[in-house]
C-alpha cells in the first residue's frame, strides 16, 4: 500500500460515508425497519472510523522510508470497509441473513489492521 493509495482511498470513503449516511437518514427511513436503520448506521460509522485510519496510515507512510507493516495496516483496513461495511450495507437492504457471516471477517480485519498499525509505530525510530 503506497501513502497516495491510503490517502485516496481513506478520502473516498469518507466522502461515501458521509454520501450514505444522508441516504440512511433521509433516504432509507421510511423503507427500513427500525433494526435495518440502526445496522446502516454501523456500516456508516465503522466506514468512517477506518477511512480515518487509512488516511492517518498514509500520512505515516508518507514519513516513514520503511513501512511495510503501516502498508499491510492500510490493506487490512481497506478491506475491512469492504467486508464489514459493505455486507452490512447489503444486509440492510436486501434483509439476507446468511450475508451476516461476511461481517465478522471484515470486523477481524480491522482488528490486525490496528494491531499491524500499533506494531508499525512500534518501530518507528
Amino acid at each position: 500500500m503506497t501513502a497516495k493509495f491510503c490517502l485516496l482511498i481513506g478520502s473516498m470513503g469518507g466522502l461515501l460515508g458521509v454520501v450514505l449516511g444522508a441516504f440512511g437518514s433521509h433516504g432509507l427511513k421510511a423503507r427500513l425497519s427500525a433494526d435495518m436503520l440502526a445496522v446502516w448506521q454501523t456500516a456508516v460509522e465503522y466506514q468512517f472510523y477506518h477511512s480515518l485510519a487509512l488516511i492517518g496510515v498514509g500520512l505515516l507512510l508518507m514519513q516513514q522510508s520503511q513501512a511495510s507493516l503501516a502498508g499491510w495496516a492500510g490493506l487490512a483496513f481497506a478491506i475491512g470497509i469492504v467486508l464489514f461495511s459493505g455486507s452490512l450495507y447489503v444486509l440492510a437492504l436486501s434483509g439476507i441473513k446468511p450475508l451476516g457471516a461476511i461481517t465478522p471477517i471484515g470486523g477481524l480485519s480491522f482488528i490486525v489492521g490496528w494491531v499491524l498499525l500499533i506494531a508499525a509505530v512500534l518501530k518507528l525510530a
